[in-house]
């Protein structure tokens, strides 16, 4: 298993760098991250990690489609917010492993 620094704090992740152990995340952390995605997170972004998150938690599956319904952002929103892989990059940055639902 690897492990990386972010805010001071060594996590581990996998060989994609993914949280392995998402109790290890932070809002801190968070922010390093997207740093190194290219984005600069917003209180926004904050509110579709957090949701991100409390689903993983509760074992559901993730995927745009659930995202669209979630209430917080569109699904034009979420590609704006997080530009490229925005599932992938979101839930990465969110500290939680990468969805089934990405290749």
């Amino acid at each position: 298993m690897a492990q990386k620094v972010y805010a001071g704090v060594t996590v581990d992740v996998n060989e994609e760098g993914y949280f392995t152990n998402p109790s290890q995340w932070t809002r801190e952390i968070a922010a390093e991250i997207a740093k190194e995605e290219g984005i600069d997170l917003t209180e926004q972004h904050y509110q579709v990690i957090e949701w991100l998150r409390k689903r993983y938690e509760s074992g559901e599956a993730l995927s745009i489609r659930s995202i669209n319904k979630s209430g917080i952002v569109d699904v034009k929103t979420f590609y704006q917010l997080f530009p490229g892989a925005p599932l992938k990059k979101a839930t990465k940055i969110a500290g939680i492993p990468k969805p089934a639902s990405c290749v």
